[in-house]
């Protein structure tokens, strides 16, 4: 007699769960909140923040793992960092993070236009595109969406609000936090 044993193959399919966890912190620009997606700074955003995700996005109050974030934020406010070195984690389409990346770019002090950074993706027709992405990008100050101007120098556009661009950009060229 034979028997056959079949045996059943179990497919497991891993699914990636993440912990998100969040702080708010003080600056001279209002309370920011932090949110760190499996302790990697993933948002910060403003209080009255355009395109400011859900709360109940951000997990569990948790200071662990902002400490980095914490000081790093504290030194750019009195004046004494002008680069952020912080491990971050852009959560966002192929275009939006090359956004992205050419903000962290833009050297302390310094602006470049929507035109300016859509030449320097390859894609000169993109600035709408470019301000699109810069107006959702989840880790404003850091990644520093403040330094975009428009093409004629004027200030456009600002999750935060233009108030707290100009003084962020007067700050930045050395005319002190208020």
């Amino acid at each position: 007699m034979n028997e056959h044993i079949t045996a059943k193959r179990h497919t497991h399919t891993k699914q990636r769960t993440t912990t998100k966890r969040h702080t708010v912190t003080d600056s001279p620009y209002g309370p920011l909140t932090l949110v760190a997606e499996d302790g990697v700074l993933c948002g910060l955003y403003m209080s009255d923040q355009r395109h400011r995700p859900p709360e109940e996005t951000f997990g569990d109050p948790d200071d662990t793992p902002f400490t980095e974030a914490k000081e790093q934020l504290e030194a750019y406010f009195a004046g004494d960092l002008k680069t952020f070195t912080l491990e971050l984690r852009l959560n966002g389409t192929p275009f939006q993070r090359g956004v992205w990346e050419q903000l962290r770019a833009i050297p302390y002090g310094e602006t470049r236009s929507y035109g300016q950074l859509a030449d320097a993706l390859g894609n000169p027709g993109a600035s709408r595109a470019v301000g699109l992405a810069n107006g959702r990008n989840p880790v404003g100050i850091i990644v520093p969406c403040h330094r975009v101007i428009g093409a004629g120098g004027g200030l456009t556009g600002y999750g935060g609000g233009l108030a707290r661009k100009q003084r962020l950009l007067d700050f930045e060229r050395g005319a002190g936090l208020f």
